[in-house]
């Protein structure tokens, strides 16, 4: 692996801290804070939609000035709304947090970048690996993150005040590991691959369709579920919040450890059988969650929710370079991301109300016609692949 791939993931353990604390402690604040219960989860909605918005205008700046840039300036609104956040939880301000969840979305855009920095900084064949690789960060801010929590209350007694600072100190770690360490990667173009396409010209695309709706479906469940598991589990189940926190770090943790496999796996086994692969275990996963609402089944169906994700997220990124020429590199990244986290933020923003209108069971039936948008891009595929073989 080149140095950036280690730069990269060195921030992203940090930076991506973020996310995870939210979600463990967005719905708990916002519980608090707001005055119907019912938009509890819009501060971890509010960052999936900072995150939706902010990925093509991100994708279009490094086009222009390079990643580094992009990602300096994104630490930089992390230490910014991480501030908003301590501020806002101290005067019991709503709006003002879901403002902070907001930017910190925005840096979770730029941070989604990350991926596909690292895979220009290596050959065409070790692209999954390293898209897997960046992933493994993940397993530092699965455990740091919630754990902030617990950690901020040597800072502040207020509960998760403490916890913003110390997100505050890992933007700053992660700006310095980026100021010093990575190089941006000037892109090869290929003088004859013509014009870029338009987006309703890559969109009619099986393979980039088929690439991106891995990912969004791996995203949309998993947020749904995701989300809906802190109140459910703290508020509604009367779990107390080291379980809670317990079943949530797992999720997170299985989210990323089989990143350590998975880009081998793409790689030997093909993007397809990894794709199929997921979605069986997202039904497996729904199942687990359906059939009862104690402990183990809340933490059995979480660290299944996020080894589903990782193999459909993985598989989908790896197979979206493959689908593009060179000149179109920043504009299918940028839609791809667009399309994911606006999917994602729907599934998050719907999340919180659906589980007061459905409850627990209904949330986890609706997450069924989600994963089968997945299945008929799949089938499209295998028919657009044999009609290709008999032609």
């Amino acid at each position: 692996m080149t140095r950036n791939v280690w730069v990269l993931m060195l921030a992203q353990a940090f930076a991506m801290c973020a996310a995870p604390l939210v979600v463990f402690a967005g719905g708990l604040i916002g519980k608090q804070l707001a005055t119907d219960s019912s938009f509890a989860t819009l501060p971890v909605a509010a960052m999936v939609i900072g995150t939706a918005v902010a990925v093509y205008p991100a994708a279009s700046i490094a086009s222009r000035y390079g990643r580094k840039l992009v990602f300096l300036g994104a630490m930089l609104i992390g230490l910014a709304g991480s501030l908003v956040a301590v501020f806002s939880i101290q005067m019991e301000s709503f709006s003002g947090f879901v403002v902070a969840a907001v930017l910190i979305g925005v840096v979770l855009a730029c941070i989604q970048q990350f991926r596909f920095a690292a895979m220009e900084s290596v050959k065409s064949d070790f692209m999954p690996v390293a898209a897997s690789r960046l992933l493994l960060a993940g397993i530092v801010a699965a455990y740091l993150g919630p754990e902030l929590v617990t950690l901020g209350l040597g800072i502040h007694q207020q509960t998760f005040v403490g916890a913003f600072y110390l997100l505050g100190g890992c933007f700053i770690i992660a700006f310095l590991f980026l100021l010093f360490g990575y190089r941006n990667i000037e892109l090869k173009i290929v003088k004859e691959e013509g014009e870029p396409r338009s987006f309703s010209e890559m969109l009619s695309n099986p393979g980039i369709l088929l690439a991106m709706g891995s990912a969004s479906v791996g995203y949309a469940v998993m947020s749904f579920i995701m989300t809906a598991t802190p109140i459910s589990m703290h508020e509604l189940n009367n779990y107390s919040l080291e379980e809670t926190k317990w079943v949530i770090q797992s999720h997170i943790l299985a989210m990323f450890v089989p990143s350590l496999f998975s880009g081998w796996l793409v790689k030997k086994l093909g993007f397809i059988a990894m794709m199929w692969t997921g979605l069986a275990i997202y039904a497996i996963c729904l199942l687990i969650a359906y059939w009862d609402q104690a402990l183990v089944h809340y933490w059995g169906a979480l660290v299944l929710l996020g080894l589903g994700w990782n193999l459909l997220f993985v598989s989908g990124t790896a197979l979206l370079p493959q689908m593009h020429q060179a000149n179109e590199t920043h504009s299918v990244q940028g839609l791809n991301d667009l399309m994911v986290f606006s999917i994602q933020a729907v599934a998050a923003l719907g999340s919180g109300a659906l589980l007061i209108l459905l409850g627990w069971q209904g949330v986890v039936l609706v997450s069924l016609p989600i994963m089968a948008i997945l299945v008929l891009l799949l089938l499209n595929w295998r028919r657009v692949e044999k009609l290709k073989a008999t032609s």
